[in-house]
């Protein structure tokens, strides 16, 4: 059977794929939908691996980053600022819960 990836992964494709999604369909709506199906996920396995506080935190980070992403896009572009942001919130959850 096929281990379901990890964490990380997971927020990681939210992030990249809510903007791809929005960007190629054009549809703000339907981003929003990958952003928000992985992150619960994400936000689920990070409690079951990490505890609540942990999950809390990641969770938090999560959104600032899709939060964050707007501003930064402005000054390095909106490729570069899903990918910076999505690398900090891959690397938080991987050294926060060992996956």
């Amino acid at each position: 059977m096929a281990r379901f990836p990890a964490t990380a992964a997971v927020a990681a494709a939210g992030l990249i794929g809510g903007y791809a999604t929005a960007r190629f369909s054009g549809r703000r709506e339907l981003g929003g939908a990958v952003l928000a199906v992985a992150g619960t996920t994400a936000a689920v396995r990070w409690q079951r691996h990490a505890g609540t506080p942990v999950a809390a935190g990641l969770t938090t980070l999560y959104l600032a980053a899709f939060g964050g992403s707007h501003p930064l896009a402005k000054k390095i572009g909106a490729w570069p600022a899903v990918l910076t942001v999505t690398g900090v919130v891959a690397a938080a959850s991987a050294l926060a819960t060992g996956e």
